[in-house]
C-alpha cells in the first residue's frame, strides 16, 4: 500500500512561512493530481491546493495569494509553499494524491500539524 509521506509542520508566528513536502513511499504511476488539504479542530477537512500533472492549479479562496504549490512530477513530490501565515491556518494538513488508469485510486498521508501562534 503505497504511503504519502509529509514534511515541514510545525509552529510558525502570524506573518511567518513555513514549506510542506509530500512524498510517496514508492513510485506511483499516472497520478493525476496532488494536492493539500487541511482539518483544523472542530471543522471538515476542506482544500488548501492542488495540482495536476500538467500544471494546472487550484486554491481555496482564503490561501489566494498567500500560498503556492508546485510539484515535481518525476518523483511524484508535491510542495505547499505557505507565506504571510495567519492563525486562522492553523491544522493538519493532509497530502493527497489521485492515481487513475481506468479506475481512480486516491491515496491520503498520515497529516502535518502547521500552528500559527504567536
Amino acid at each position: 500500500q503505497v504511503q504519502l509521506v509529509e514534511s515541514g509542520g510545525g509552529l510558525v508566528q502570524p506573518g511567518g512561512s513555513l514549506r510542506l513536502t509530500c512524498v510517496p513511499s514508492e513510485s506511483i504511476f499516472n497520478v493525476a493530481a496532488m494536492g493539500w488539504y487541511r482539518q483544523a479542530p472542530g471543522k471538515q477537512r476542506e482544500l488548501v491546493a492542488r495540482i495536476t500533472s500538467g500544471g494546472s492549479t487550484r486554491f481555496a479562496d482564503s490561501v489566494k495569494g498567500r500560498f503556492t504549490i508546485s510539484r515535481d512530477n518525476a518523483k511524484n513530490t508535491v510542495y505547499l509553499q505557505m507565506s504571510s501565515l495567519k492563525p486562522q491556518d492553523t491544522a493538519v494538513y493532509y497530502c493527497n494524491a489521485d492515481q487513475v488508469f481506468g479506475i481512480r485510486l486516491t491515496y491520503w498521508g498520515q497529516g502535518t500539524q502547521v500552528t500559527v501562534s504567536s
